[in-house]
């Protein structure tokens, strides 16, 4: 592809070729470094919420169901699990707040879904 000197979008390629050019080896077979370090898998997150509830769904495979740590502080959720595979560690900030206590947890296939009931946002303060 031919690019003028001008081009507005000539750093814009130059820094794909750049990339591409690292994740290239020798001969042409793609080398993608991932990182492995405590920092844990990606995983993948959806969050429904209602007027009643906030639900998360998230994709965590390859662990057992007992291997997975949630913890809720009303504001954020932490999920931590593992196998000798893999580990998986997220901290994922909710929508709104919500009663911690009231978290109910399935895991199926890989699929864990944490459902959590809504606090009001504001409290009425009478004078």
């Amino acid at each position: 592809m031919r690019r003028d000197d001008d081009d507005p979008f000539d750093e814009f390629f130059r820094e794909i070729e750049r990339m591409m050019d690292e994740m290239m080896g020798a001969e042409g077979e793609v080398h993608i470094d991932r990182d492995t370090s405590a920092d844990g898998g990606n995983i993948h997150v959806d969050v429904h919420e209602t007027d009643e509830e906030v639900r998360v769904v998230a994709d965590v495979p390859g662990v057992e169901k007992e291997a997975i740590d949630l913890k809720c502080d009303g504001t954020v959720l932490t999920i931590d699990a593992g196998s000798h595979d893999r580990e998986y560690h997220e901290r994922l900030t909710l929508p709104s707040r919500v009663d911690e206590h009231s978290a109910s947890a399935t895991y199926n296939n890989g699929i864990l879904e944490v459902t959590f009931d809504r606090e009001e946002d504001s409290a009425d303060i009478e004078l």
